[in-house]
Parts: structure tokens; sequence; C-alpha cells
């Protein structure tokens, strides 16, 4: 039997015993659920890499996956907790990540009503947990409304493995979240290290967020230069940022604010991205991406909700590059509940690059456009790219 196959059949035998354990009955002060969403689209897209094509994909308005989460209380308003969670591609089975099983989130930990909780696993990010959730990926997708190649991580292609994680009870309408993921390099602590802090404020209909994300690259391999995987944190990978894959250290700054009235949500958000240079790096200067989006979600009826989204992004003029990248996206959902479970979507983007930017080789490329976190490494020969999908999706 190969590699694969073991992998495959070890995967088989984990979700064979989530679904066992979720079927031993609780005790009394004790529960424990399984949970989990299928997603798919046909999907249309005008360019990729020269041809147009029509396929399926899987996880477009929630990412497919199948998890387990656990809950003991304790007393005192106290409780034990853990989430253990896989991501799969509904197409052909496969796991979403080979060789980790909880490839999601994978931690256990404790919360009190009165203290927060604190958290030790793979997890979320504070910034993406705080401010992702009042961007326009929450109102309308990732796949198609996810700023270009999810530069900024406000979809949930940014996690943190080896971190502890400290989230505090809301006092006023205000919280805050803070994260530290150890790099495990020995003899050099922050090695490879994640730092995250976020704050976010509610009051009424109104609610902002701000949030901050630092990752360390490992540098473990002697033969890459690329982002360690190793490191603690990783980060999406698209040609919108496959040039600065070798930084020494990624840093992320993003502002969310939305009005929400119940049938109606709008937002604003501005996020700044940086990697940052180091003696391995296959460029010279900081590099960094400013990105403005605005969205607006309506429940037109309790059953259809309509959604629309831009967003603009700005590459720094450096490492050679005198006319820097700029990619414009539009994006457009309409969304249809059969039941409380089960939607059927419909989902647009259209994308335009101009300007340069760097090749994985460092070198000065013509900007190439990849619609939201849907084509990150197929994006379009031309300078525009068109997405749109027609799918359902069910959560149990």
């Amino acid at each position: 039997m190969n590699q694969q196959s073991n992998y495959r059949s070890a995967s088989v035998k984990a979700l064979i015993v989530v679904a066992a354990a979720a079927a031993i009955p609780a005790h009394a002060q004790s529960s424990i659920t399984l949970y989990g969403v299928a997603d798919d689209a046909i999907t249309y897209v005008s360019n990729q890499k020269g041809h147009a094509n029509l396929y399926l994909r899987q996880g477009n308005l929630y990412a497919s996956k199948l998890g387990l989460k656990g809950n003991e209380i304790l007393g005192e308003g106290t409780s034990a907790i853990f989430v253990l969670e896989s991501g799969f591609d509904l197409n052909n089975g496969d796991a979403a990540s080979s060789g980790s099983v909880f490839n999601r989130q994978a931690y256990v930990g404790l919360s009190s009503e009165r203290y927060g909780s604190a958290t030790l696993g793979r997890q979320y990010t504070p910034y993406y947990l705080f401010v992702g959730s009042l961007s326009s990926v929450g109102a309308l997708t990732g796949a198609a409304g996810a700023h270009p190649g999810d530069l900024d991580g406000m979809d949930t292609t940014v996690r943190a493995s080896n971190a502890a994680m400290y989230v505090s009870p809301q006092w006023r309408g205000l919280q805050a979240a803070g994260m530290y993921a150890f790099g495990g390099v020995a003899g050099t602590m922050g090695r490879g290290q994640t730092i995250s802090l976020a704050l976010r404020y509610s009051h009424g209909p109104f609610a902002f967020a701000a949030g901050y994300l630092d990752m360390d690259n490992a540098f473990t391999s002697t033969t890459s230069a690329a982002f360690d995987a190793s490191s603690s944190g990783s980060f999406g990978e698209s040609v919108v940022n496959e040039g600065y894959y070798t930084a020494r250290s990624m840093r992320d700054i993003a502002l969310a604010g939305i009005y929400d009235s119940g049938s109606v949500r709008v937002g604003l958000m501005y996020s700044n991205v940086r990697y940052l240079p180091g003696t391995r790096s296959l460029f010279a200067d900081t590099a960094s991406f400013n990105t403005y989006g605005a969205f607006v979600r309506w429940q037109a009826v309790p059953d259809i909700d309509l959604a629309a989204g831009l967003s603009y992004t700005l590459a720094s003029r450096s490492n050679g590059i005198s006319n820097a990248a700029r990619y414009a996206q539009f994006s457009l959902k309409q969304g249809y509940q059969l039941s409380k479970r089960t939607r059927l979507y419909a989902l647009e983007a259209w994308q335009h690059a101009s300007g340069q930017t760097l090749d994985s080789a460092g070198n000065v490329v013509d900007a190439a456009p990849a619609v939201g976190d849907s084509q990150n490494l197929t994006p379009s020969s031309t300078r525009t790219q068109f997405v749109g999908m027609l799918g359902i999706d069910m959560s149990f």
C-alpha cells in the first residue's frame, strides 16, 4: 500500500471514530455535536491561463467540512470545550490538506461566562475571527467576495498551529482577543511564531473591529527559501502575492465597520498587508498592499438574500516596480433558502488587474487577475477575469 493510500485509510478511520464518538450518549452535564457542510457549484470562468472553463467547484458559500465539538459543564459558569474540524473536497472525496486530518481546527480549552475563554491547538486567529466576520466575505462569500487571492486573510485561509488564545467576555459591547503561536524552533523562540491581536465593539446596529497579525517564517529548510511549512502560521498563495512567498515575515492590519438593521447590512473595511524581506528572500524591499472595500447585503424576503461588493487593491512601488499592481473587483450574490439547512445560490464576480508585480522567481511581470478566493493559482491570461457559479449548500 502506497503512502497516499495509507493517508486516505487513516483519514477514513479518523472520521469513523469521530462519527462513532458523536453517537455515544453524552452525560447529563456535557454535550457532543457532529456538524458539517456540503457545498458544490457548477462554475464558469472566462479565462484560466488562456482558456475558458466550465467545471464543478466545491466550498463556495461555505467550505465543505466535517467537525466534532464538545462541551462539558464544570460549574459556576465554566465549561471545558474542544473542536475537531476537517475539510474535504466534495467532488473527489479527498481530504482538503494531505497529511493533516483536522486541518481546519483542532483545539481544547476552558470557557467561562465571567472570565472569557482560553484554548490551545490549531485555531483561527483573532484577526480573522473579529475582522473577517464584518468583512464582505460574511455577506457575499469567500469564493467570489474575498479580496483578490484572499490577500488579507479575510476568508479562512489563515490559521495558526501550536497556538494559545484568549478571548475576553464582552464588557459594554467591547471584546478583545490575543493569540501567540509557538514557532517550536529550538534555541530561537520567536522563529516561526505567529502573533495576533484584535478588538471589537458593538452597539445597537453598529459594530467595529480592528485586527493585527504577524507571522514569522521558520526557515527550517536549507533547500527552500519559501515561507516554511513548519511555521506556525500560513497564508493563502496566489498570483497576487507569489512574488513574496520568500518573505521573512508577513504583517497584516485590518479595520472594518458595519451597520446592520436586520434586513440591510452595509459595511466598509481597510487592510494593509506587508511582506518583509530577509537574507533568503527573492525581493529586497518591503512590499505593501492596501485594500479598500465596501459591500451591502439585503434580506429581500425571509427566504431570499442579495449582496454586492466592491474592492480596490493597490500594491506599493518597490523591488524595481514603477507601475504598481492594482486590482479592482465587483461581486454579486443571490441566495434562496429552500429550508433551514439547504440553500441554492448564484455568484458572479469580475476583476480587472493593471500594473506590474513579481512572479515566484522574483521577476517583474504584468499583474494578472484572480477573482476572490476561487482562482488563486488559475489567473486569467488577459487583464480581466469573470467567474459565475450556480450551487447548492447544505449544513447539518
